[in-house]
């Protein structure tokens, strides 16, 4: 076992833990959010447990993972972006707790915690099938073109996935509010996509082929 790797992987789920602990609870006023507590584990106990999984299985997949250092100047944007929104949504979804302005049934609120976990199943499902999916956009070493499974469906199937997962954060939270923050994250995942494709185009041999055979970026149909 790469105990570095180990080490690298704990002190990033702990750093993360505290940081949304501290944007979800202190604008909620209290540590008695039920949904907040609901989040966490459906967010923190599957990542556990894969990144288990991928240390003993795929410790490079896993290193790829961890490493968010971006180099396309136009990715650091995006990046720069999503953060503001996630910081956005998880503070008003405390806010909305705090101060009761919508309330959504608890029915409605577990249905998108299943909703949020199934989304997470299919993102590690994809994670499976490409070992080269890292968190930064580049061209890696001996990287080839991925077109079976999902791949055979859109061109960004764990983009098309993430959709899903981030959408349905703030309804697990209870806070329509931030779920309307939350929908920035289409044009931003849209820009990121752009940015990759031209990337990918210039650098992997085959993607030219694999985009006219496959011709739907995110949503079969639709783009």
């Amino acid at each position: 076992m790469d105990k570095e790797l180990l080490k690298q992987g704990m002190v990033k789920i702990m750093v993360g833990f505290i940081i949304l602990c501290l944007l979800i609870f202190i604008p909620a006023g209290t540590i008695h959010f039920r949904y907040g507590w609901l989040f966490m584990a459906v967010l923190f106990i599957p990542m556990v447990i894969a990144g288990a999984v991928m240390l003993k299985k795929s410790p490079e997949l896993l290193r790829k993972r961890l490493n968010s250092k971006e180099k396309e100047s136009e990715q650091k944007e995006v990046v720069r972006l999503s953060g503001l929104m996630f910081l956005a949504a998880f503070i008003v979804a405390g806010l909305n707790y705090r101060f009761g302005w919508i309330r959504m049934p608890s029915w409605l609120v577990y249905s998108f915690a299943v909703i949020f976990l199934i989304s997470y199943a299919m993102f590690w499902e994809v994670m499976r099938e490409n070992e080269y999916l890292s968190r930064t956009v580049e061209i890696q070493e001996n990287q080839k073109v991925v077109d079976t499974g999902l791949y055979s469906v859109v061109r960004h199937p764990m983009y098309a996935v993430t959709v899903f997962l981030y959408l349905s954060m703030p309804l697990v939270l209870g806070s329509p509010l931030s779920f309307v923050i939350m929908l920035a994250y289409i044009p931003i995942i849209v820009k990121r996509i752009h940015n990759e494709e031209e990337v990918l185009e210039k650098g992997l041999e085959g993607y030219s082929e694999y985009k006219k055979k496959v011709r739907y970026r995110l949503v079969p149909f639709i783009w």
